[in-house]
């Protein structure tokens, strides 16, 4: 049977070629010069992190500015991250925010993926497997306007599709 997967997978290539980009720009800037500013990716695969630190609460916020600017020009989708995290403080006046690398899709938006297949009419089944939900249908017509119809009904997450199989 006809089948794809939806997934969450961000290049993560491309993620750290952004973040090299970034932690070289606040190398050479003159308003980062002999502060503690700095940006560097942590772990791999399902737990990688962007770990910004910086020095006030202006000089995060720019820094931050600096980071989303180099994943744009890589085309790195910004909902990729979680960036939503307060800012902890760490020793003096040093600030430290973590964005964390959405990988895989997790249990709560599977399940939402599964309902908008069920609720759209279309002729296919899906399934969670892990951190992809997979959906199988009699016909690749079928299968091809699921996919048009998920990427309308769940814009704010950018899922892939991949591993189509007639």
């Amino acid at each position: 049977m006809p089948s794809f997967d939806a997934v969450l997978e961000p290049n993560l290539v491309e993620i750290r070629n952004g973040v090299d980009n970034c932690a070289k720009e606040v190398a050479t800037r003159f308003d980062f010069k002999g502060t503690g500013a700095k940006v560097e990716q942590k772990g791999k695969e399902k737990d990688a992190t962007i770990e910004l630190t910086a020095d006030s609460d202006f000089q995060l916020e720019q820094l931050e500015n600096v980071l989303i600017d180099k994943m744009t020009k890589r085309k790195v989708e910004l909902t990729y991250f979680d960036r939503d995290a307060k800012p902890e403080k760490l020793g003096g006046d040093k600030l430290k925010k973590v964005w964390k690398v959405r990988n895989g899709i997790p249990a709560d938006l599977a399940k939402k993926i599964v309902a908008q297949v069920k609720d759209s009419k279309i002729k296919v089944q899906a399934g969670i497997q892990g951190d992809a939900v997979r959906v199988t249908g009699k016909d690749r017509d079928a299968l091809q306007a699921c996919i048009a119809h998920l990427k309308k009904a769940i814009s704010d997450t950018p899922l892939s599709f991949n591993n189509f199989r007639d």
